[in-house]
């Protein structure tokens, strides 16, 4: 007998890797698909603690301007403040934080001028301890 052409052994394996590969891509885009909602959800997560700092942080700069007298309290809405003075010309500083997460808060420092403010800083830090990893032999060069 003369075959000639592609037999049915050979358009099984055709078929065979075919599935194979759509399996292994569909296995990469579920994995994909995961992990971006993994870290979407960790983003929405920090952005809804940075707003309930930030609301925390107007809330005590309010508290801050409503007291006129030289004193303010050490503590506004059980948050530690820090008052520093400037002996030459007599300008108060505040400073406190807004915890955000386990590792991270909202700084605040503002310069107080009786009912006006300045603010000398507004931000995100990181408050987690530095650790390196020397776990890998680098090159040193000698």
């Amino acid at each position: 007998m003369n075959r000639s052409g592609i037999g049915i052994g050979s358009a099984s394996v055709v078929l065979v890797f075919a599935v194979l590969c759509l399996t292994i891509f569909a296995l990469i885009s579920f994995t994909a698909a995961k992990n971006d909602k993994t870290l979407a959800d960790v983003e929405a997560n920090l952005v809804i603690n940075y707003y309930e700092a930030d609301t925390l942080a107007e809330r005590i700069l309010a508290e801050l301007l409503t007291v006129r007298t030289g004193g303010i309290p050490a503590s506004i809405l059980g948050v530690n403040i820090t008052v520093r003075r400037d002996p030459e010309t007599g300008a108060r500083t505040a400073e406190y934080s807004c915890v955000l997460s386990g590792d991270r808060e909202l700084y605040v420092k503002i310069a107080l001028r009786g009912d006006l403010y300045d603010i000398l800083s507004w931000r995100m830090r990181d408050t987690g301890a530095w650790v390196t990893d020397d776990s890998l032999p680098v090159w040193s060069g000698n």
